[in-house]
């Protein structure tokens, strides 16, 4: 099996397994967030290390327990550049500490053959890349789901066109299929800590109203920032087309909370998104 690499292991989060594996429960442990009726179909969750923001994160991730999803899509960001608009991976598997996670090539294609046909940008598979934003959800996703098949998507184009045909395709996809969604996000970066605060509560409020459009254009507005703004709309906007009703916000927090530190801090928001009701 061609097995990615991890280029973070070690330094955004532990490389030790067991010593991994200690922080992640405890940060899950330690998290209590509300839980409304209905079924799971997906979370936005913030991506620094996990020192900065795995206990917002974890707010996020314990929802998933007792989950037994086939797929896990994950949807972030690529902050270098890439030669196309989204890429995937080009290996078989990822590699975390905690073991390997398989790829799920077949849905890859299907999301090739999707967003094909409305047009849209294909994933180039990037070999040995170094984003942090998907990789770091990954040993979470390990420690509250076990065994689970991947589909990795990173978003290099922030435009409303792109998240919304990525959204599209994803639930075309993702239908009928025991899944889960992951939109990978911090919020803003490097404001004085009552400036983020505002701007942070802003784009919280938007992801809570459910309006991808919104958030795809907070920035536009300078109401508000997210690095992942398009895969946090791009997940928002496949949830809809699954079935999702509802978002609730689960946990907010900002790096000055934990270095203390507040003249210049990045925001970490962490929600939830429901098909309110279900059975």
């Amino acid at each position: 099996m061609d097995i990615r690499p991890s280029p973070i292991s070690g330094t955004w989060y532990s490389a030790n397994p067991d010593a991994l594996a200690e922080q992640l429960d405890g940060f899950l442990n330690a998290a209590e967030p509300a839980v409304p009726s209905g079924e799971l179909m997906g979370v936005i969750v913030p991506h620094a290390g996990h020192r900065y923001s795995g206990a917002v994160a974890a707010k996020a991730f314990r929802l998933m327990r007792g989950l037994v999803p086939e797929i896990v899509a994950v949807v972030s960001p690529m902050h270098t550049l890439a030669p196309d608009r989204l890429a995937t991976s080009g290996h078989d598997a990822y590699q975390t500490p905690l073991g390997t996670i398989p790829v799920d090539t077949q849905a890859v294609r299907a999301l090739n053959a999707a967003l094909e046909k409305r047009s849209g940008p294909l994933l180039f598979p990037l070999r040995n890349d170094r984003e942090h934003s998907l990789e770091i959800e990954l040993p979470f996703l390990q420690r509250v789901l076990g065994e689970f098949r991947l589909l990795p998507v990173m978003i290099l184009d922030q435009q409303e066109s792109t998240a919304q045909m990525l959204g599209s395709a994803l639930a075309e996809v993702l239908a009928g299929r025991k899944a889960l969604l992951v939109g990978s996000s911090d919020l803003s970066h490097f404001n004085p800590d009552a400036t983020a605060r505002g701007l942070d509560s802003e784009m919280m409020r938007r992801i809570a109203a459910f309006d991808p459009l919104a958030v795809i254009h907070a920035e536009d507005e300078n109401a508000a920032f997210a690095c992942g703004r398009a895969a946090i709309a791009a997940v928002l906007w496949a949830a809809k087309e699954l079935g999702a009703n509802l978002v609730t916000p689960v946990a907010y927090a900002n790096s000055g909370d934990v270095t203390g530190d507040r003249s210049s801090v990045v925001g970490y928001g962490a929600a939830a998104i429901w098909r309110h009701g279900a059975a």
